[in-house]
């Protein structure tokens, strides 16, 4: 199992962890804490203890941290430790902010263990997020070029909406004319000339 602890805090107040090992990871995760900088800035850092490492990702006021074999890597610890965050913010919402330690130990744990098995044991976790990643990332092209097509489609309505407009007037001043010539053609027949002589007396 690659990743062997986790926790979830609000500042200094740890509101539910999960401990695989039997060694104090806790105490050890508390040191690590005061070293990150920043008390309330967002944050993604590591830090290596003895053959571990200790991944830290802080994002409003919220701090998960998890301990992990170096041979894990940092993509998915941190891919962990953004679905815990997630999954915590999701469940919780604004009860963080005034919970008091361990407030959701209980039944928050079993989801940090559950999570800990899926990424430590799923060779396809990291593969997994990648492919969250290439799907959102293929969803904003998608949204680009059909915003690019929607401006192409309604410039080229307006250009057939111009075009249809001075093929109408075209096809009004011809009949207008057409209908000039007509009138003059049966007025000069009537007047007995093109200079209409009759009529003019």
């Amino acid at each position: 199992m690659s990743i062997l602890y986790a926790m979830v805090s609000r500042g200094e107040v740890v509101l539910s962890e999960f401990n695989a090992t039997a060694t104090k990871t806790g105490s050890i995760a508390r040191q690590i804490m005061e070293k990150v900088p920043g008390k309330d800035d967002d944050c993604h850092v590591s830090y290596a203890q003895d053959r571990y490492m200790f991944h830290v990702r802080r994002t409003d006021s919220v701090t998960t941290l998890c301990m992990a074999d170096e041979t894990a890597g940092r993509r998915v610890p941190f891919a962990f430790l953004e679905d815990i965050h997630l999954r915590f913010v999701r469940t919780y919402g604004r009860a963080i902010r005034s919970a008091q330690p361990y407030a959701m130990n209980d039944e928050f744990s079993r989801v940090l263990n559950q999570e800990m098995e899926t990424y430590s044991n799923n060779l396809n976790a990291d593969r997994i997020n990648r492919l969250k990643g290439e799907m959102s990332q293929l969803l904003v092209d998608k949204t680009a070029n059909m915003q690019g097509n929607t401006f192409r489609f309604r410039k080229q309505a307006h250009r057939f909406r111009t075009n249809a407009w001075w093929s109408n007037i075209k096809l009004w001043i011809t009949l207008i004319i057409v209908i000039l010539v007509i009138l003059y053609g049966v007025t000069a027949f009537v007047c007995h000339g093109l200079t209409l002589p009759s009529c003019l007396k």
